[in-house]
């Protein structure tokens, strides 16, 4: 994966941020020098710096908001490595329009070398519950950050809560939003428990750990 960036956003409680740091791990796994960039300077209480010593002890390098610890974020300047060629590279963006803001400064950029933008789309939230819903928010993000979505990633989740229906619903829902934008699904994601009960393209399976429960969630 060198010369890539793989950049994540979606509705807030889609598990964008979930999703992006098994997706580090996952790459350091396999061998990949990798770097991951909290850009999410929305919602601070579910950010991948959380992780940062998890991340850090996988050789995982974490770019993290400049005043993080205050809950008052603004944009890392070491984020413009990820921009250059030969890097890999993730980014983790605020989840809504307004997040997917800061990915505007960088687009030309961005742009200029190989990159994906994946949305991740929980069809249990509200704001994202069906195709047609889900689509238009997928192209508030897309003029927002003036980049086009390039993959689709069906994490339909209910928290503890969740079933393997809620899943293969999910990923039913995901295929018609495929059909109507054009953009192919990239995986279905879930908690690896999940992985026996799935029948679903074993090229798009996804199975994660979870990283980013809160105390009171145990």
């Amino acid at each position: 994966m060198s010369n890539h960036l793989t950049i994540i956003t979606g509705h807030y409680g889609s598990g964008k941020t979930e999703f992006a740091v098994n997706l580090a791990f996952r790459l350091a796994r396999a061998g990949g020098v990798v770097s991951l960039a909290d850009l999410d300077i929305v919602n601070p209480y579910f950010c991948s710096r959380e992780r940062k010593a998890e991340l850090t002890e996988q050789g995982i390098r974490l770019i993290a908001s400049k005043g993080a610890e205050s809950d008052l974020p603004a944009i890392n300047p070491e984020v413009y490595a990820l921009l250059e060629r030969g890097v890999c590279g993730i980014m983790d963006v605020g989840g809504d329009a307004t997040g997917a803001q800061v990915l505007g400064r960088f687009s030309q950029k961005i742009k200029a070398i190989e990159h994906e933008l994946l949305c991740v789309v929980n069809f249990n939230r509200p704001e994202t519950g069906t195709p047609h819903k889900a689509e238009a928010y997928l192209r508030q993000i897309e003029y927002s950050s003036r980049l086009f979505v390039t993959g689709l990633a069906n994490n339909t989740h209910l928290d503890d809560q969740t079933t393997t229906r809620d899943i293969c619903r999910g990923a039913e829902l995901i295929e018609e939003l495929s059909k109507s934008t054009g953009i192919p699904v990239k995986y279905h994601t879930f908690e690896e428990r999940f992985l026996e009960t799935l029948e679903l393209p074993n090229d798009q399976l996804f199975p994660m750990q979870l990283y980013m429960k809160k105390p009171w969630d145990l």
